[in-house]
């Protein structure tokens, strides 16, 4: 049995080993002085006890590692016809190459599909980075064909819904997709060199 100290340690190591998960990392002490660690607080006992690092190379070229999945890429990008610089440019900005990204929204995996969206391409598991990435994949194209190929329009659905880009007859006057669009165009021309 670990002594308080050694514990503690012990669980420092295992946030310094795991930092890169970016989680925060949540305490409470209880009425015995027993400490209880987790990144999701239940109550409104538990503080802050170690904030994860932001990643500042998020949207760098140098962080971008797709190696990993390029095999996946290149097989759903010849089977929907979709440039596989587009899909990288996808999937860089919706979970920067994380298999198990999960959204404060809802959405999971590589390309970050909402539930509903996983659904509607047959996707039974957003996690699985093949079925993510063909799933993906299938929906740009559904969203690439619905607007006439207009790729601009298409981000925007992917982003906000198809039904807000009809709604405004364009890119939405939303920040967060206009932000989007203009990042995975930026990482499409990139990838495209």
């Amino acid at each position: 049995m670990m002594n308080k100290k050694t514990a503690c340690f012990v669980f420092f190591i295992i946030c310094m080993k795991v930092s890169s998960a970016c989680a925060d990392i949540y305490v409470y002490i209880d009425n015995e002085g027993v400490r209880h660690f987790t990144n999701v607080p239940t109550s409104p006992q538990y503080r802050l006890y170690m904030s994860s690092p932001k990643p500042s190379s998020y949207f760098r070229y140098d962080s971008y590692s797709s190696s990993k999945y390029d095999q996946f890429i290149s097989e759903a990008a010849d089977k929907y016809s979709i440039p596989v610089p587009l899909l990288k440019a996808v999937i860089k900005v919706e979970s920067n190459f994380n298999p198990n990204a999960v959204s404060r929204k809802g959405a999971q995996g590589l390309m970050q599909l909402m539930p509903d969206t996983a659904r509607l391409v047959n996707v039974s598991d957003s996690f699985d980075p093949w079925e993510n990435i063909m799933g993906g994949s299938r929906y740009l194209k559904m969203l690439l064909e619905r607007f006439r190929g207009e790729l601009s329009y298409a981000l925007a659905g992917y982003n906000a819904g198809p039904e807000r880009v009809v709604q405004h007859n364009g890119i939405p006057p939303i920040a967060e997709t206009q932000d989007y669009v203009q990042k995975v165009t930026r990482y499409y021309n990139l990838f495209n060199k």
